[in-house]
């Protein structure tokens, strides 16, 4: 029995209670008597309804078969079957409910929530983009800002891997000078090559227990010294200097008296500082926290010491930082650099491309330009490029890297007007095209990054508003997606990809027993590729992209967006690509805007030239495969008739002098020269 029912029927039973000895109580107030027998009814009446209170027993079963009908929990203490029924029904209604509610929050398949239907919208599109015959027309610009904001906390804070460099190449000044190029030979190897009073060098320069705080600085002074001076700041003595000891001077009792081992010293002192046997790098293992705390707080003092006395800078940079400073310093671009860029360089300069797709015969055709316009100058560099992945060719205009081919092969580069057609295609060997269609290929290269992204979680796709989106107003869109592709998602994307191609090939072969019999190479390499997908995961690819891009001056991250109509057909897209580091000093923005409409095709100034180069009354492609193979065939002959010329050369020899008359002809020469000699002899006299 619950409580609430226990409860409420309590109360039922007090009001009524209370409205049986209302009467009794105003006619005792109204006539002053009361009679004794009274007063025991109502005492004996009290004591019964604090019994049934304290009981629990039920006064009112109906109504507590009410209450208990309409709660969630199943009362097995009675035997009423409708009861049980009512609440049995009760409780599966519940039930349902909360599981319903669990299925909302956990089940974006049949719930989805706002990140699921956006990631859903997009996949969709571009299934059908691919699928479909398309053109696009695109168009970057780049611009440079400063790493780290001027207002931000992180401005004047250099990045972990600076200061690293930084710490370990900086030589604090006083430290280490020209006079302590010999830190430990200037005391334990005199000129004189005399051993008197090393043991006293040693207990002095190197105690057991340091008594206070200034004998410490000085043996962290020595560490440091001899650290740089092993990393090749200061060149340590020569091996001969160090070791050219006289036998004379020093026999084996005077050095085993003073109880000074070789191989002690070599282990416990000379080693310590890092012994040229070690090489240049050893140094770097012997590194303790405490020294690179010391170093660090040195040059942070200096630094700070630099900004208030500017004539100090250049001295701080110059020897206290060593080259590597140097190097980082010139890498690393000011604001003023930054800005003079925007303005000259990138402000002027675009990247224009438009392009043909057609999925049927797997070719994509585009011509890819590079434009830089000002008042005073304008140039600009076009280079139409074709793929056919089913003849396994490309054709490309090789004018722009003509100046590049003529500058490698002069002789064999023809000039523009010896030239048949502007444009070359080559096509891959038929022995790698038997091993490997470009085809299958390329199928597999666009399904694996299609269900890689599918594979992404919703959470990296956004639904973004639009209404204040000038580029969505121009490409007509009704919604747009966002995908960010940080260095964890690219490397996810690229992990699951390779696992993905892999797959895809691993089908094909194994569709295709005759063409790949056991020990076949591609058998071999995809088995061996199966083999090591196993040991990873693709998101350990995206952690590895993390680390290189925590401790290296690059970066992984780009944003998408996407835009949709209703159909979910894709429109555009608008790409961003950010290039930079700390050590750089600056971060690169690449935007790229990419539209998806014809009419943008048709009115674009590259358009005309890319059906000059590859539309159905272009010229034919000169055969760049025959071209290299008679360049080669060239070769070959010309390497033929200059072995054949040195043949010819040695047989002469040997036909027209034999070994007998070789030697009397040379017999004959020396007898002369020896006469012409005597003459000039005799002249002389």
């Amino acid at each position: 029995m619950s409580s609430n029912h226990v409860n409420n029927r309590n109360r039922q039973y007090h009001s009524e209670m209370a409205s049986n000895y209302l009467p009794i109580i105003n006619n005792k107030n109204n006539n002053g008597h009361v009679s004794q027998t009274s007063k025991l009814t109502s005492i004996a009446l009290l004591v019964v309804s604090a019994s049934l209170v304290l009981t629990g027993c039920q006064s009112n079963p109906t109504a507590s078969a009410d209450v208990a009908a309409s709660s969630t929990l199943m009362d097995f203490s009675t035997a009423n079957l409708a009861q049980s029924q009512r609440q049995g029904r009760a409780f599966t209604a519940s039930q349902e409910a909360q599981a319903e509610r669990y299925a909302q929050l956990f089940n974006q398949e049949k719930y989805p929530n706002t990140e699921y239907q956006a990631k859903a919208h997009l996949l969709t599109a571009i299934r059908q983009h691919l699928a479909t015959e398309h053109v696009a027309v695109a168009q970057a610009n780049y611009q440079a800002v400063p790493f780290i904001d001027a207002d931000s906390i992180d401005a004047g804070s250099s990045s972990l891997l600076r200061t690293i460099i930084e710490t370990y190449a900086y030589q604090p000044e006083g430290m280490y000078d020209s006079s302590d190029d010999e830190p430990y030979n200037s005391e334990l190897y005199n000129d004189d090559h005399n051993y008197d009073g090393t043991e006293d060098a040693l207990e002095s320069d190197y105690p057991s227990d340091y008594a206070d705080e200034e004998q410490k600085a000085e043996q962290e002074e020595k560490a440091i010294a001899a650290i740089l001076a092993e990393a090749g700041e200061n060149e340590p003595a020569s091996a001969d200097e160090e070791h050219d000891y006289d036998a004379e001077d020093h026999d084996s009792d005077d050095y085993a008296s003073d109880d000074y081992s070789t191989d002690e010293y070599v282990t416990d002192e000379y080693d310590e500082y890092g012994g040229e046997t070690e090489g240049m790098l050893s140094g770097m293992s012997r590194l303790s926290p405490k020294t690179m705390a010391a170093k660090y707080e040195a040059m942070q003092m200096a630094k700070q010491q630099a900004k208030t006395e500017p004539t100090n800078s250049d001295g701080l940079s110059m020897s206290s930082t060593g080259l590597i400073g140097n190097i980082l310093t010139m890498f690393s671009r000011t604001p003023e650099q930054i800005a003079a860029s925007n303005a000259y360089q990138y402000q002027h300069l675009t990247f224009n491309s438009v392009s043909q797709y057609n999925p049927k015969q797997r070719q994509l055709q585009s011509v890819y330009s590079y434009d830089y316009a000002t008042p005073t100058i304008s140039s600009s560099i076009q280079i139409p490029v074709a793929f056919n992945f089913n003849n396994s060719s490309v054709t490309l205009d090789p004018s722009a890297i003509m100046p590049i081919v003529a500058l490698v092969n002069p002789e064999n580069t023809p000039l523009p007007s010896q030239m048949a057609s502007h444009t070359v295609s080559f096509g891959l060997p038929e022995s790698i095209t038997a091993q490997l269609p470009p085809a299958v290929l390329y199928d597999a290269v666009l399904n694996a990054i299609q269900s890689s992204m599918a594979e992404l979680a919703p959470e990296h796709f956004s639904a973004v508003d639009i209404s204040g989106d000038a580029f969505a107003k121009e490409v007509g869109a009704t919604r747009a997606v966002k995908v960010y592709f940080g260095s964890q998602q690219s490397g996810e994307m690229i992990g699951k990809t390779l696992k993905y191609v892999t797959k895809s090939l691993q089908e094909y072969v194994d569709a295709n027993p005759e063409k790949y019999p056991d020990g076949a190479m591609l058998k071999a390499a995809l088995a061996k590729a199966q083999l090591y997908n196993k040991g990873y995961q693709g998101a350990d690819v995206g952690s590895l992209l993390q680390f290189i891009e925590a401790i290296g001056p690059i970066s992984f991250n780009q944003i998408n967006y996407y835009y949709l109509d209703n159909s979910d057909r894709l429109l555009a897209k608008q790409q961003r690509v950010n290039i930079g580091g700390d050590l750089l000093g600056s971060t690169t923005t690449m935007l790229n805007q990419v539209r998806y409409d014809k009419a943008s095709f048709k009115r674009h100034a590259l358009t005309p030239l890319l059906a000059e180069s590859f539309g159905s009354n272009a010229v034919a492609p000169i055969d760049g495969n025959a071209w290299i193979a008679a360049q080669r065939q060239k070769k070959d002959r010309l390497q033929t008739a200059r072995y054949a010329r040195y043949d010819y050369e040695d047989g002469s020899l040997e036909t027209d002098y034999s070994s007998d008359e070789y030697e009397n002809r040379y017999d004959a020469e020396s007898i002369d020269e020896s006469r012409i000699g005597d003459a000039k002899d005799d002249n002389e006299k």
